[in-house]
């Protein structure tokens, strides 16, 4: 028997939660193949089997570990099944057999086809109902999600129908003036959430200013360059990046704003490690884009969609959310107007960008609609004063106004005249 132990994940980390089997138990495994999904404070990871053979689990779903419990046992001794030797044989069967039964089985298998693609998409076509009921859905224009059925096989009846009308708002299925509630215990990733907004909340001197942005000039080069962009790159032209460099940029001008507090020290950064907040299946993760201010745009492209996926995928490494000098955080793709973003401590500065929204604005004296953005920078003001901070965000408000400055930092004639 071979124990398979909780490993050492991180010098600060003690315990881990036990998300979920990826093996079930009695389960003949591979050597090295993924049996388990742990969840640490900082991350989620996976643990392999060390030697192939018999997996008996010692541990549950959910379940608390210390580093170094035992989580499950191998029997290695354990012969490997009939079955699991020969899964590519089974699977070839069937496909061998299709292709000798010529176009005439082909055939008959297409409207077995057309019948499973029908009830896999989430179109009209799937909603079963009555002629009357159907009639009385398309006149007022009612969501037959909002619907529940209760004919034979799921069908919407007309009383299903004018019974949702008569409850507006209410969720299908959920029983009317239902006051149940829901205990679900706190993941390790969402206690560490918690506890340090907390601290940032309690040890910062935090504000916010505000400013606007008119991205105008930003949707007009993406909408231009986008395709272009992407055959030569292979990576979509993102706001990210553009903001990302008008940061870099930003920070490298006011330099408080890149630094943090250490004890009765202050420790400035030459280089920007951009934190981007994503928000991950299991909570809010800040992965680290390392050295943006030496990453062209394609290259903080690449590296943002790297690392979303990895978030949403839980792959993320611990050194990959370590560090960071300055956040971005988008609540926009979420519709956000405008908020005011939590630092992300130890650094002293987070951006906010938010919902693009068209907006009456004075330009040149005139009243014209422009995409406009709110951006919000919250700071500790125990290292960052108002003057900075404002400055700053006028800096990066210019530099998204202007992107022929984020070549130069500044504009190509005065570059060019060395103004």
């Amino acid at each position: 028997m071979i124990d398979v132990k909780v490993p050492t994940v991180g010098e600060s980390i003690s315990e881990v939660t036990l998300l979920k089997w990826i093996k079930e138990d009695g389960q003949y495994v591979d050597r090295d193949e993924v049996i388990a999904e742990l969840e640490s404070e900082k991350a989620t990871f996976e643990v392999n089997a060390e030697k192939a053979g018999t997996l008996k689990q010692t541990a549950k779903e959910g379940d608390t570990l210390k580093i170094g419990d035992v989580l499950a046992t191998i029997d290695e001794t354990a012969a490997r099944p009939a079955e699991a030797a020969k899964p590519a044989a089974k699977e070839a069967a069937p496909a061998k057999q299709a292709a000798s039964s010529g176009n005439g089985q082909a055939k008959a298998q297409e409207p077995a086809k057309a019948e499973q693609k029908a009830a896999s998409s989430g179109k009209a076509a799937d909603v079963k109902a009555t002629p009357v009921a159907s009639a009385i859905i398309a006149d007022k224009k009612v969501d037959p999600k909002t619907v529940t059925p209760s004919g034979f096989q799921g069908k919407i009846l007309k009383d299903d129908v004018l019974n949702a009308l008569a409850n507006p708002g209410r969720v299908p299925g959920k029983e009317l003036f239902s006051r149940d509630e829901k205990r679900d215990k706190m993941s390790n990733l969402r206690k560490t959430i918690s506890r340090r907004l907390v601290e940032s909340k309690n040890s910062t001197a935090m504000l916010t200013t505000f400013n606007e942005v008119d991205m105008i000039k930003i949707m007009e080069i993406r909408t231009k360059y986008k395709e272009k962009f992407k055959e030569l790159h292979g990576v979509n032209l993102g706001f990210m990046s553009f903001f990302t460099k008008a940061c870099c940029f930003a920070l490298q001008e006011w330099p408080s704003v890149n630094a943090y507090i250490d004890g009765d020290e202050i420790i400035y950064h030459s280089y920007c490690d951009i934190s981007i907040a994503v928000s991950a299946p299991k909570g809010l993760v800040v992965p680290v884009i390392r050295n943006a201010e030496s990453l062209d745009m394609a290259g903080i492209e690449m590296k943002v969609i790297e690392l979303a996926t990895k978030a949403r995928d839980s792959k993320l490494t611990l050194e990959e959310m370590q560090g960071g000098t300055f956040t971005i955080t988008n609540g926009g793709v979420f519709g956000s107007l405008m908020s005011t973003p939590i630092i992300n401590i130890p650094q002293s500065a987070i951006l906010g960008m938010h919902k693009i929204e068209e907006r009456p604005v004075v330009v040149n004296g005139q009243i014209v609609i422009r995409p406009m953005m709110y951006l919000a920078l919250s700071y500790d003001h125990r290292i960052i004063d108002g003057r900075e901070s404002v400055s700053f965000l006028v800096r990066v408000k210019e530099l998204l106004e202007n992107p022929e400055l984020l070549l130069f930092g500044k504009d190509p004639v005065k570059a060019l005249l060395q103004l």
